[in-house]
């Protein structure tokens, strides 16, 4: 089982319309996918059409310490061999309980652990504040999925998210790959293409050759649906992206910081 943690501390930059095309495609290519939405704004709960009342079964329940399993909370979506651990708000709660409730920055881990046989792909959907949501998904990863905007203002956030990344993988003692996929890029724009050519000479190696292009069709925090947010020119650019994630993932040799 491969984990993705899809992670940028930085907001709007297509996090939840990156983690619901990429599972999708592994699905349609036959694998076996659980997206698990870790951010109390549920963005990608509600693209499965999971009414917020009353609030699901879902992941905050892997932090309670009353032996929820993915397998028992994940649901079955629309899209065959795609299935779904859903958000509630009470996620929001779990910062002020991290530092009077042991263990809750591994309960992540632990659960993936144990429901490491049933998929072969997780792919998680954090919130964008550093939080202990964002490091159970880091400290549990395979690898980390930053999508970036081509703006200026998103290479800060990207510094900073890659910064994190580093500390956890210190902290963690065992590598984590980091992969930096381009996103809502307008070629019009001097700054879109400065953008994208600035990425590619900081980050060599680690940047998707191409870009996701800016498309109506796909949709992030708001009106998103999980049949419209991947069609169009975008979800073929995601179509590309993933191809090229997997042949990352089979080339795993770490890029140098």
């Amino acid at each position: 089982m491969q984990v993705w943690a899809i992670a940028n501390q930085k907001g709007g930059v297509g996090k939840t319309t990156t983690t619901l095309c990429l599972a999708r495609g592994l699905a349609q290519a036959g694998g076996r996918v659980l997206a698990i939405d870790l951010d109390p704004h549920a963005s990608l709960t509600r693209a499965f059409g999971v009414p917020a009342d009353p609030p699901p079964a879902g992941t905050h329940d892997l932090f309670t310490g009353v032996g929820a399993s993915l397998v028992g909370l994940a649901r079955r979506t629309d899209v065959p061999g795609l299935q779904l651990v859903a958000a509630q708000p009470a996620l929001a709660t779990l910062e002020r309980r991290g530092s009077s409730q042991p263990g809750l920055g591994l309960a992540l881990g632990r659960a993936l652990h144990a429901g490491h046989a049933s998929y072969d792909h997780v792919l998680l959907d954090c919130p964008p504040t550093l939080g202990l949501l964002m490091v159970n998904a880091l400290a549990a990863a395979d690898r980390l999925v930053v999508p970036t905007q081509t703006d200026p203002l998103a290479l800060h956030g990207l510094a900073d998210m890659l910064r994190t990344a580093t500390m956890v993988e210190r902290s963690r003692r065992r590598p984590l790959p980091q992969h930096v996929l381009p996103t809502l890029y307008d070629k019009r724009t001097r700054s879109g293409v400065q953008s994208l050519e600035q990425l590619h000479a900081q980050y060599e190696g680690r940047v998707w050759p191409d870009a996701v292009p800016m498309d109506t069709r796909l949709r992030d925090a708001h009106g998103l649906t999980a049949e419209a947010g991947c069609s169009g020119r975008g979800a073929d650019a995601y179509a590309r992206a993933l191809d090229w994630l997997l042949a990352q993932q089979q080339a795993p040799q770490r890029q140098a910081a």
